[in-house]
């Protein structure tokens, strides 16, 4: 493996306060007030009243109660679950709880700021951790671009309630605002875990917003296809990925916050966004099927220093020709930007799918990230984006980052000079 040093001169513009890059609002001030950064601290009430294994009527869900969950919980037919404003649900660990909301059944659960819904592990403050119950499962009758049109959501969950994906594209799956899930992922076998929020074949009018995926032993949030647009969403110090796009998908997130750790990591490694464009199942999906995320004031941060640096790798991940917009968005503490497959053969058809624009990059080795192709110029993909001159800390970059219970991810005020050397490091075998 040889690599090239490639010296890009950038003209680079000067971030304007502690929130503007490139002029454009990065802030998370959106977070304030419903999120909690250490939920492993929180004094719960004990449950009081343990939800049904299958819903098969509307029910509503009331803040004046603790509710306690085990098992697999199946939301079917027609029903609706209703869940007020402050309402927490306490999830067994022993015989690990996860809610599934079929296919044409509805999950509705509005929270507000200061009374948010919490769907937390059932064990003692202190005592919680990642993967202690399995999480939530939502299907939906959206478009996959799978041969068949639809497909089993993975997980021991009982087919009959599994299935997900059809034609109604426009449809209303599910509403979820000021949602918290603390402590999911529960391993069901050696090569199986389960996502916080896992998100399959849902329709374009599914609201998804405001919710705060914290610990989980598996990625935050998965999106087997469907469609949507979601803002305001935190993945706080997950295993795996922090949000994960297949099948298809096609939709917008705007306002997301990841924060990871530097070595807490899934074996087979984990990513900020991780793109496929299709599942290993599908041979090949035309160019109009494949899975396509624009990603708008993001703040995708690894909270490494220099002493991290062997244990950190790229933000993105894009697969089986993915495409990806990410715009005026934030990402530091990686080692890469964005790691291509080998199915993205030439640097016309990476220009063509990925989209980098108005950016702030904090890496400590490599823009792109290609083992099997030949990356001779990035000034075509990152040219309106600015790197910093040297990789720096967290608390360098950022306000108050490692503050346990109110951090902030705010840019510091920060004068980057004109016509700053960057070298970007791409590899050529």
């Amino acid at each position: 493996m040889k690599k090239n040093y490639i010296v890009l001169i950038l003209t680079l513009f000067t971030i304007l306060g502690i929130t503007k890059v490139n002029g454009q609002e990065n802030n998370t001030e959106w977070t304030r007030g419903w999120t909690n950064f250490q939920p492993n601290l929180e004094r719960y009430r004990e449950a009081e009243i343990q939800i049904s294994s299958i819903i098969t009527e509307d029910l509503v869900l009331t803040n004046n109660k603790t509710y306690f969950m085990t098992g697999n919980v199946y939301v079917i037919g027609s029903a609706t679950l209703t869940i007020a404003p402050g309402t927490v649900i306490r999830c067994d660990s022993k015989n690990p709880a996860s809610l599934i909301v079929s296919k044409n059944a509805k999950l509705i659960a509005e929270g507000d700021q200061y009374n948010p819904i919490i769907f937390t592990s059932n064990k003692p403050s202190k005592s919680r951790k990642s993967g202690d119950w399995g999480g939530i499962v939502i299907l939906g009758n959206g478009k996959l671009n799978s041969p068949a049109g639809v497909a089993v959501v993975e997980g021991n969950f009982s087919p009959q309630y599994s299935l997900y994906g059809g034609d109604i594209a426009d449809e209303e799956t599910a509403i979820l605002k000021y949602v918290r899930i603390e402590f999911p992922g529960h391993k069901i076998n050696e090569s199986k875990e389960l996502n916080g929020l896992t998100l399959c074949g849902i329709g374009s009018k599914t609201i998804i917003e405001n919710v705060m995926v914290s610990y989980s032993a598996d990625d935050s949030f998965e999106w087997f296809g469907g469609e949507g647009a979601f803002k305001n969403l935190v993945s706080f110090k997950s295993k795996d990925d922090d949000f994960d796009v297949t099948n298809g998908f096609k939709g917008s997130l705007t306002d997301i916050l990841s924060v990871r750790h530097p070595y807490i990591s899934d074996i087979s490694g984990s990513y900020a966004i991780e793109v496929d464009g299709y599942t290993s199942e599908v041979s090949y999906a035309s160019n109009n099927n494949l899975s396509y995320i624009e990603v708008k004031n993001a703040t995708l941060i690894n909270l490494a220093s220099e002493e991290n640096i062997p244990f950190i790798k790229a933000a993105i991940s894009a697969k089986k020709l993915a495409r990806i917009s990410i715009e005026s968005s934030t990402i530091s503490g990686y080692a890469h930007v964005v790691e291509l497959d080998k199915t993205y053969l030439n640097i016309d058809e990476v220009t063509h799918k990925l989209k980098f624009k108005n950016n702030l990059f904090n890496i400590s080795n490599l823009g792109i990230q290609a083992n099997k192709l030949n990356i001779s110029n990035t000034n075509s993909i990152f040219s309106t984006n600015i790197f910093t001159a040297e990789f720096k800390s967290p608390e360098s970059l950022f306000r108050d980052p490692l503050n346990t219970t109110t951090p902030s991810f705010a840019l510091k005020s920060t004068e980057i000079k004109n016509k700053k050397s960057i070298t970007l490091n791409n590899i050529n075998e």
